[in-house]
């Protein structure tokens, strides 16, 4: 099979976001005197979109829907401030871009950060190279694992879904490749271990951004 594009996750595939997603989901329990969370924790706390982060963050007696409104919303406001502080491309990523470029490969992005910061974090971070569509949820494209967002890719590009790699580094980004019917392969460097991925269906895992090469 000859691809024709590709369609990264951001968070854990792209780049290392967790540090400013910690940052800010603690200040904001800080201020509400519980307790924060270790850097490790968010790995498994990211993946489906920041309402999601927000509610495995709390308490499990502080779970309602009102109080998880009102810290998302504080949240989404520290989040917004400094979510290019820390936040940098994987080693490894700038050089995949590159070859990829080079091998006249679409490049798109699917994300579950908001599409307003989704966009933000790619023109701040990847500015150097071109991607044909930057997308995150919206009212008409509902959070991976749903595969609207890939079928739109897909469409947009159109490029058939069979000719289409996706990368990610979650269950969710594998659940989202099987459901879209495009080949999904697990990214090791990220926040999630090569169990998860291999549970959801991923087709291929590598270890380092410049081993996806070894699929063209």
């Amino acid at each position: 099979m000859t691809y024709k594009a590709v369609i990264f996750d951001l968070d854990g595939t792209l780049v290392n976001s967790l540090e400013d997603i910690a940052d800010s989901m603690n200040l904001v329990l800080k201020t509400l005197d519980l307790k924060a969370h270790d850097l490790e924790d968010y790995k498994y706390f990211i993946g489906n979109g920041i309402r999601n982060l927000v509610s495995r963050a709390l308490p499990e007696e502080s779970r309602e829907e009102t109080f998880i409104t009102e810290c998302f919303d504080s949240m989404m406001k520290e989040y917004r401030k400094r979510c290019l502080e820390k936040t940098r491309p994987y080693e490894g990523i700038p050089e995949l871009l590159d070859e990829l470029t080079k091998h006249k490969l679409k490049l798109c992005v699917l994300s579950n950060k908001v599409d307003e910061l989704t966009r933000k974090v790619v023109a701040a971070l990847l500015a150097n190279w071109k991607f044909e569509v930057v997308l995150g949820p919206r009212e008409d494209i509902p959070r991976k694992p749903d595969p609207t967002g890939a079928l739109y890719i897909s469409k947009n590009l159109n490029i058939p879904q069979t000719e289409i790699i996706y990368l990610g580094d979650s269950g969710v980004d594998m659940q989202t490749a099987a459901a879209a019917k495009m080949y999904g392969v697990g990214a090791l460097w990220g926040y999630r271990g090569r169990e998860e991925l291999s549970q959801n269906g991923a087709q291929r895992l590598i270890n380092y951004p410049l081993e996806f090469l070894e699929l063209l």
